[in-house]
């Protein structure tokens, strides 16, 4: 069990959380929710220990497992090892055992050391420990091929996978996973799912994958009002209970800020007079009232609305024999097909088979082999939102003026308000390029998307760096927009509300064009309907 006692945590004059008084209990699983910059991440670090509370204290379970993000820390260690240092105790006694091993002469003290190694290995079922490394790395996709070799032979995102079967290895009595489904496929999230839901231990996750939060929490505990309440279910079920909650608490501080108001008021008529006990008790009345929690909630969800500037004519889009081949590898089959007007289309597959490739090439980033056509019909525009935003931002100038750059036929008004729906309101429209964080990159870039109104939308992995109130609006602007999408992506809350028709991609197969919703899809195709389950 965790036990948060009195905990606070403020970064200058900006209060995250205060005298939080908290327990998360065995056997059950914690969203850990807020918008970005609530603290969440920062909870999470004092909850591992890797950075202290402002004031407060906190008891943890003996044995933690925690999904680090230090992925270049492990570049020279043989890939199984790496997820074996999950379990500290028995990775330790594994070495001890190994250096004596490796002398020349065994001292019958060390003879007596062995002997209780080998209990300590037994007890931590050391001798299985390869066996259950390597299943872990498998269930996430990681190829047992590259298990005896180094981790530098690993992409980015499969030493994010490594770490976190490190964090899954050894059944930890308590799970810190802050963002386990980055870099992983809808495959490898549903194998992660299965192995959540079997936890004993307690887990605390953080997440933007509303699927996951809903399909795996027995609990939500969401950073607001400057500490963290805890609701029973899922994230749809805790969005459902806050929106009551939160209606009470707003309707009560009202009720204060008019009271306090009253006060000031009677104070400023009378503070001269002959009624100075009186306006000295308001006085005392407005400070207790002000003391109180007058806390504003963090929560704050952008508007995302897609218009289209001029419609596009019925068959949007005509592809013949579009394909690519890699380092001799073909990643896309010759593909051919028609998008017409209004589709929205939802690419999937693992990681690796060539989602973004294939959107690429629609947008015309990249090139098709082999004389592939690509033809766009009548009156069609494309805005495009590609997965890497490095250099799609100009540096050394604002959010204003770089949406007043793109074009200038915008009103001052327009842009401001398209800024102000998507969280940069105030001060915040004048924030320097330099300085946007994930979030707001996306954010800004959306905002661009709106204002130029294009009848066709292509997104490779849009809701990378967005909150779970960002995704949700997201997804409501896509189920209006009256154009053609297709968008790249694993978020499958945002496939089942969005997708009309599915391109799905799997090594070495022709793309599997399937007109018709996910759920439809997945009734359709048992493998996948399986891997769901």
């Amino acid at each position: 069990m965790f036990t948060i006692i009195n905990v606070s945590k403020a970064y200058g004059p900006k209060k995250l959380f205060e005298e939080v008084n908290v327990a998360f209990s065995p056997g059950r699983r914690y969203g850990l929710t807020g918008p970005n910059g609530a603290g969440k991440s920062t909870f999470m670090k004092i909850l591992a220990g890797d950075e202290e509370a402002d004031m407060g204290t906190i008891s943890r379970p003996k044995k933690l497992g925690i999904l680090r993000q230090d992925h270049f820390r492990y570049e020279d260690e043989r890939v199984l090892d790496v997820v074996l240092m999950g379990n500290k105790a028995l990775w330790d006694v594994m070495k001890e055992k190994d250096t004596i091993l490796a002398k020349s002469d065994i001292s019958e003290e060390d003879g007596n050391r062995l002997g209780e190694l080998e209990m300590v290995i037994a007890e931590e079922d050391g001798y299985s420990a390869e066996s259950e490394a390597a299943s872990l790395l498998e269930g996430l996709g990681i190829p047992s091929s590259t298990h005896e070799g180094p981790m530098k032979q690993l992409t980015g995102g499969l030493k994010l996978r490594v770490l976190l079967a490190q964090a899954l290895f050894g059944k930890p009595q308590g799970l810190l996973l802050d963002e386990p489904t980055n870099n992983l496929d809808i495959d490898s999230i549903r194998w992660l799912e299965t192995f959540l839901m079997a936890f004993e231990g307690v887990l605390i996750t953080i997440s933007h994958d509303r699927h996951f939060l809903n399909t795996i929490c027995t609990h939500i505990a969401d950073i607001d009002y400057e500490t963290i309440i805890q609701y029973n279910g899922g994230y749809d079920d805790m969005v459902r209970q806050k929106a009551q909650i939160r209606s009470r608490v707003e309707s009560e501080t009202s009720e204060k800020k008019k009271k306090i108001a009253q006060l000031q008021d009677f104070v400023a008529r009378f503070h001269a007079g002959t009624r100075a006990s009186q306006v000295q008790s308001r006085i005392k009345q407005i400070d207790k009232l002000k003391s109180d929690d007058l806390k504003r909630s963090n929560i704050a969800r952008p508007f995302i609305r897609f218009d289209v500037k001029q419609v596009s004519g019925k068959q949007t889009l005509q592809f013949e024999a579009i394909q690519k081949t890699y380092d001799g590898q073909k990643v896309i089959r010759p593909f051919s097909g028609l998008v017409c007007k209004g589709e929205k289309i939802c690419v999937i597959g693992r990681n690796g088979v060539g989602k973004s490739t294939l959107v690429k090439m629609l947008a015309g980033q990249v090139e098709s082999d082999g004389g592939g056509k690509i033809t766009w019909g009548h009156q069609a525009s494309m805005g495009y939102l590609p997965q890497d935003h490095h250099g799609t931002i100009r540096k050394g100038t604002t959010a204003f003026e770089w949406l007043r750059d793109i074009n200038t036929k915008l009103t001052n008004e327009e842009i401001s308000g398209v800024l102000g729906r998507m969280l940069f309101a105030g001060d915040e429209r004048m924030k320097p390029t330099d300085t946007l964080s994930g979030g707001e990159t996306v954010r800004l870039l959306l905002c661009k998307l709106m204002l130029n109104q294009d009848n066709v939308l292509v997104f490779d992995e849009p809701t990378n760096h967005l909150d779970l109130e960002s995704i949700s609006a997201l997804a409501d602007g896509l189920q209006k927009y009256e154009g053609t999408a297709i968008i790249v992506t694993h978020d499958q809350e945002l496939i089942s509300e969005v997708a009309t028709r599915i391109w799905s991609l799997e090594e070495g197969k022709p793309v599997n064009d399937f007109n018709g919703t996910f759920a439809e899809f997945l009734e359709k195709h048992p493998v996948h309907a399986a891997q769901r389950r």
